[in-house]
């Protein structure tokens, strides 16, 4: 089997335009979460978001091209070869809403569409798939690339992804009261609900030899994925965390590690009841009483919905690098099961392999490990 290596990343969020932007804010403990002037909300019940600044249409595009070129910018250019995964939770909000109001514009952009949109900006072949598993989309899509590159069926894979805050998005949400009425607060005994925040990632797989023929220098080893479904509830996760934990098993077993051996963890933390504590129960299932380092950058960035986990396994491979995990932005008083683990302070991490997982609706579940202190080809 081929090793998967992580040969660039690109990530865009409230915070900044790159990860070098948004790593001072992160490390702060900072948090991009203010309100929304998209659109109006003064009917919804809730006002605040975490919005990229100055996203403009351009004529017969949409806003979610415009997001995904500042990732991509930083990406090009890319083996020809390379397979593009587009990665998202949902089809052309703006869209749909200009439809609503009756307002006529350019046609719709469906998922494959986004995808040869990608392949275009590139200038490669109009290669490759979409997937939709909700909120734990791009962690999908990272797992699948990983997979293919693994078994040799491709030495390339591009996983992109590209959420926005829209106001068909935010009024669902607060349909089902699940957004916070002030900030998220991950872990957080008295946590109200999620924030949700623009975000887009590029993140570039390839095996060790495409590694070395383009002069790339290795940032991690993606080492173990997992997916799984915990087939509970349309929108509500299993209380007994089963689909993370098989998820996280899976991933931690083919990493062929122990779960002493996983050094940190960047978790899903939505800021949500059954979210937080769903992923506590795992977290135990998994690794007992054990205590190491694990963070959520929700408080900071938003929940960047289909994008989130690319956008954090991102952060997770810089975590790594620096060998320090940012504060968990929001966290005041933490529930009892998250003490000694989820902190409002950066922590430490004392070895190579960091764990991040994603959950998402329909029971959708995914995790990856990452091993940094990987050596050029």
């Amino acid at each position: 089997m081929n090793k998967v290596i992580v040969a660039k990343t690109s990530i865009v969020t409230a915070m900044g335009n790159s990860l070098e932007e948004m790593w001072p804010g992160l490390s702060s403990g900072r948090s991009a979460i203010k309100a929304i002037h998209r659109f109006k909300t003064d009917m919804l019940g809730y006002h605040d978001g975490a919005c990229v600044d100055g996203l403009r249409i351009n004529g017969g595009e949409n806003i979610i091209c415009e997001l995904i070129s500042r990732a991509l910018n930083n990406i090009k250019p890319v083996p020809r070869d390379t397979l593009i995964i587009w990665t998202g939770i949902k089809g052309d909000a703006p869209f749909i809403e200009s439809k609503a109001e009756g307002r006529e514009g350019r046609p719709p952009y469906l998922a494959n569409h986004y995808r040869e949109w990608v392949c275009n900006y590139l200038g490669i072949p109009n290669i490759g798939i979409e997937i939709n598993a909700a909120c734990a989309s791009s962690t999908v899509g990272l797992a699948i690339g990983a997979q293919l590159i693994s078994e040799g069926s491709y030495s390339s894979v591009l996983v992109c992804a590209a959420d926005i805050v829209s106001r068909f998005i935010f009024t669902g949400f607060s349909a089902l009261r699940g957004l916070s009425a002030t900030k998220c607060r991950p872990f957080d005994r008295d946590r109200d609900g999620l924030s949700l925040g623009d975000g887009a990632a590029a993140i570039l797989l390839t095996n060790m030899e495409t590694a070395g023929r383009m002069g790339y220098t290795p940032l991690a080893r993606l080492s173990g994925w997992g997916i799984a479904n915990d087939a509970n509830h349309i929108t509500g996760p299993a209380r007994d965390g089963r689909g993370l934990i098989n998820s996280i098993r899976s991933a931690i077993t083919q990493a062929g590690l122990s779960h002493e051996e996983v050094d940190a963890y960047c978790a899903h933390g939505t800021g949500t009841t059954y979210n937080d504590a769903m992923e506590l129960t795992a977290v135990e299932a998994v690794f007992g009483s054990r205590l190491f380092p694990f963070f959520s950058v929700k408080g900071a960035i938003g929940h960047t919905l289909g994008a989130a986990g690319a956008i954090e396994a991102a952060i997770s491979i810089h975590a790594l690098a620096e060998r320090w995990v940012p504060p968990t932005s929001g966290l005041v008083n933490p529930e009892e099961r998250a003490k000694g683990r989820a902190s409002d302070k950066g922590q430490p991490i004392s070895g190579n392999n960091i764990l991040t997982s994603n959950s998402g609706f329909g029971g959708c579940n995914a995790a990856l490990i990452f091993e940094g202190g990987v050596k050029g080809a």
